[in-house]
């Protein structure tokens, strides 16, 4: 799950608005950790893109152990701070890092109606 975005974070995402064209700018997203020994996720960090639709600095690479993680974009808000709808209120990517050492990048494409993610090789 390499990425060509330098950032110092090991873990990054870039959010467009493809009904825009434009990136998602000041979308809310969580990044969450599941326990596996209670199947809770647990909340690391909260952060809002920026106004090139990315996310910087969510999670350090001492933190980013190897596990099962979630990022959730808060998309019903975005569209909502645009004075429009959409169909989904959320959109929740689960992953799993295997190697402490691996660096991930979760890109979303969002509109009103849709959403899709792509994971290049």
């Amino acid at each position: 799950m390499g990425s060509s975005v330098k950032s110092s974070s090991p873990f990054t995402t870039h959010v467009l608005n493809t009904g825009d064209g434009v990136p998602a700018v000041r979308m809310a997203l969580s990044l969450h950790r599941l326990d596996p020994r209670t199947a809770i996720w647990n909340l690391i960090t909260i952060g809002n893109t920026d106004e090139d639709g990315r996310c910087p600095g969510l999670i350090t690479s001492d933190a980013f152990t190897p596990g099962m993680y979630k990022v959730r974009f808060e998309t019903a808000q975005y569209w909502e701070s645009l004075g429009l709808s959409s169909f989904y209120p959320y959109v929740e990517i689960v992953f799993s890092v295997s190697d402490a050492d691996q660096s991930c990048h979760v890109p979303l494409l969002v509109s009103r109606y849709s959403f899709s993610t792509y994971r290049g090789s």
